[in-house]
């Protein structure tokens, strides 16, 4: 089946990036120890699901503007319209 799904005929190279592998594994050790486990379950109660409203309901992807100052006036638009 792998013959079907590939196109391209002659030598073939994989390249494994041995640095993100290690960045990979090092956050997973991370969120597995105790330490990281309680940090996570804050979050999971406390940030996830005001960014997951912000992303779904409101179609708020990306920032348009760049510097801290405007991108704190740009959030608090779309966090807050209420107040503006």
């Amino acid at each position: 089946m792998r013959g079907q799904c590939f196109k391209g005929h002659g030598n073939r190279k994989i390249e494994i990036n041995h640095a993100l592998q290690k960045l990979k594994t090092q956050a997973t050790e991370n969120l597995e120890s105790e330490l990281g486990k309680a940090i996570y379950s804050t979050i999971c109660i406390e940030l996830i699901p005001v960014f997951g409203n912000i992303k779904e309901n409101k179609g708020f992807k990306r920032f348009t503007l760049t510097t801290l100052t405007k991108v704190n006036i740009e959030f608090g638009l779309i966090y807050c319209p209420q107040l503006f």
